[in-house]
């Protein structure tokens, strides 16, 4: 039973969220869990109306149904994450629910594996390795070619939090021009020496492509068949936003008949990855589980922050880092 005494109750959606989040809510709260590891949905949505807060861990829809079940009762509920695209914006604005998110903190670890992919993409890791694993390895001078970094024009294809970040990371490569893409001209940006371009030179000019911008209806395929053929055919392409903004099946066949030369992707569509998708079988593809965010500081830290935000959200207080819908 949910306990029924004094303190507010905080229901935390999974097991293993880190201890760091989990011990700042006990100090004010009582904190309970789903029984069932991963929890179900209805397990959760039982448990929504008897509880105060949510730390809502994972990408499990949140919608209008969830704030339903929490009733009178429900005050507030924060994310543990920087990507809302599961969370249904227009339901918490119109009824004005308290609705905390975790962005900033995860910009470094998402900039690291933005750059650990441009390498192993650029430098055909994945399709080394499969030579060793194969008995392939031929060696020469003109085995597994891969892409210069130094000198390159590199294109950010979304300029936030963490498009400016792996911005930064890229000042240690010595490139050669640095492109990105957006609504609006970022001072941020330009001090970091980019420059702001339509699209269709971005994608036409860059030998690099990263994507990190987020989620939306407007940018759901931005890269597709057509976008994918103004690249060049030397060009990679790097994906730590989502899946989504990319159409898989125009990717593969661009990875298949050389359009691109390889990409490097932390997200895909849909996830998990069956392990008989064509992507995994490609050699030119560089494929990991949505890593980015996966260091134990930061995952600690957006713990810990979604915490905060429940907690201000129950005390009717401003969120320490609230979502500005």
């Amino acid at each position: 039973m949910v306990n029924s005494g004094t303190r507010p109750v905080v229901l935390v959606t999974n097991k293993e969220t880190p201890e760091k989040g989990i011990n700042k809510l006990k100090v004010k709260c009582d904190v309970i869990f789903p029984k069932s590891h991963p929890a179900t949905r209805e397990e959760i949505l039982e448990l929504a109306g008897q509880v105060d807060g949510i730390l809502w861990v994972g990408h499990m829809a949140l919608n209008g149904e969830v704030l339903d079940r929490g009733g009178e009762r429900l005050k507030a509920i924060s994310t543990m994450s920087a990507g809302m695209d599961y969370v249904d914006i227009d339901e918490f604005r119109k009824r004005k629910f308290p609705l905390g998110y975790t962005p900033i903190v995860l910009n470094d670890a998402v900039a690291d594996s933005a750059i650990g992919l441009m390498i192993a993409a650029g430098r055909r890791y994945h399709e080394g390795r499969l030579a060793i694993d194969q008995s392939q390895w031929k060696g020469g001078p003109q085995w597994l070619l891969g892409q210069d970094i130094k000198g390159s024009t590199v294109g950010i294809i979304g300029m936030g939090g963490i498009g400016q970040t792996i911005a930064k990371r890229l000042k240690g490569f010595d490139i050669g021009q640095l492109l990105y893409t957006g609504r609006r001209p970022k001072p941020e940006a330009e001090a970091l020496g980019a420059k702001m371009v339509p699209q269709d030179e971005l994608l036409q000019e860059s030998d690099y492509v990263f994507i990190a911008v987020p989620l939306t209806n407007e940018t759901y395929h931005l890269i597709n068949e057509t976008t994918l053929a103004k690249m060049k055919p030397t060009a990679v392409l790097i994906n730590v936003a989502r899946g989504d903004i990319v159409d898989q099946k125009a990717l593969v066949a661009a990875l298949k008949n050389g359009t691109i030369f390889a990409a490097g992707l932390d997200v895909m569509t849909p996830e998990p990855l069956p392990a008989d998708d064509e992507l995994l079988s490609l050699p030119n593809a560089v494929v990991i589980p949505h890593l980015g965010s996966a260091t134990v500081q930061t995952r600690s830290n957006m713990a810990e922050i979604a915490a905060l935000n429940v907690l201000a959200g129950i005390a009717k207080t401003p969120m320490f880092s609230p979502y500005p819908y």
